[in-house]
């Protein structure tokens, strides 16, 4: 690779995660490897592209007006690594997968193990974040392609993979654990653990009840600890229950509810050669 270009992706790197360190690890490099090709870049350019301190490092103003320069030279190098790849019948290649913790540990494993019997050469980055941060590292050209809750940006090319249902979350020895399914109403008269995605709110909210909230929680097996300890209900999607470790009850609901799950990119008829194969594979597995 061009010297250039291992600065430029020593830079992008090390601004997108924050730290020379992981940069380093990231790109195979020392850690004073990377900080002196961006050094060599400052002075190159006669511009302090970040700042640093004992927290990590931060965007100057003028880092900020550069970078998107910056990552559009090194996407478009891959490009060109993807479209050499093609030329070699795929046998190497990189997909940058953006997605949600219930996917990465049940769907991403399987889906993987399947796709490399066919591909065995391709590589695999995944970057967990939420909803809003998978949409925007989409678009800006961070990862290539992401899983969603359905509907999404309508800029964004879209594949609908599943439907997953919200079960309600019980204590094994609650009585509602015994009913065939609950009433989305009864849920309301227990003290509530919320997920605090806005999907579970949305629930209630379209079916006019209003839940008892007991504690808000960004950690869904948070949640399904309070909920063992008999410290309230839940609810959470069906995907995030399968292999938990926790003596709980998962009923369906007496209303239908849940998300839509799929899989976004910006444009599948230029997306690399490799990520196109993995949406085929998806489509039909």
């Amino acid at each position: 690779m061009d010297m250039n270009l291992q600065k430029y992706m020593a830079f992008l790197t090390t601004v997108e995660y924050g730290s020379f360190t992981k940069a380093a690890d990231l790109l195979n490099y020392s850690q004073s490897g990377v900080s002196r090709m961006i050094s060599d870049l400052e002075k190159e350019w006669h511009v302090t592209l970040l700042e640093r301190d004992r927290t990590g490092v931060r965007l100057t103003s003028g880092g900020a007006k550069l970078l998107p320069r910056v990552r559009s030279v090194c996407e478009e190098y891959r490009k060109l690594q993807m479209e050499i790849n093609e030329l070699h019948d795929l046998q190497s290649g990189l997909i940058r997968i953006g997605t949600f913790s219930s996917a990465a540990t049940h769907w991403l494993p399987n889906i993987i193990r399947a796709f490399q019997k066919d591909y065995p050469n391709i590589d695999y980055e995944l970057v967990l974040g939420d909803y809003t941060e998978i949409e925007d590292w989409i678009r800006e050209g961070r990862v290539d392609c992401g899983f969603l809750r359905l509907p999404t940006d309508p800029a964004l090319e879209t594949l609908f993979l599943e439907q997953d249902n919200f079960l309600a979350i019980l204590p094994e020895g609650h009585p509602l654990a015994q009913s065939g399914s609950v009433p989305l109403a009864a849920l309301c008269e227990e003290p509530f653990l919320l997920l605090e995605n806005g999907e579970i709110t949305d629930v209630f909210r379209q079916n006019g009840l209003t839940p008892r909230i007991h504690c808000k929680l960004w950690d869904d097996y948070a949640i399904m600890s309070m909920v063992e300890s008999g410290l309230g209900v839940s609810l959470l999607p069906e995907l995030i229950l399968k292999h938990v470790p926790y003596r709980i009850a998962a009923k369906p609901l007496d209303v239908s509810a849940g998300r839509e799950i799929g899989l976004a990119l910006r444009n599948r008829k230029n997306a690399p050669i490799a990520v196109q194969r993995f949406l085929d594979y998806l489509q039909y597995r």
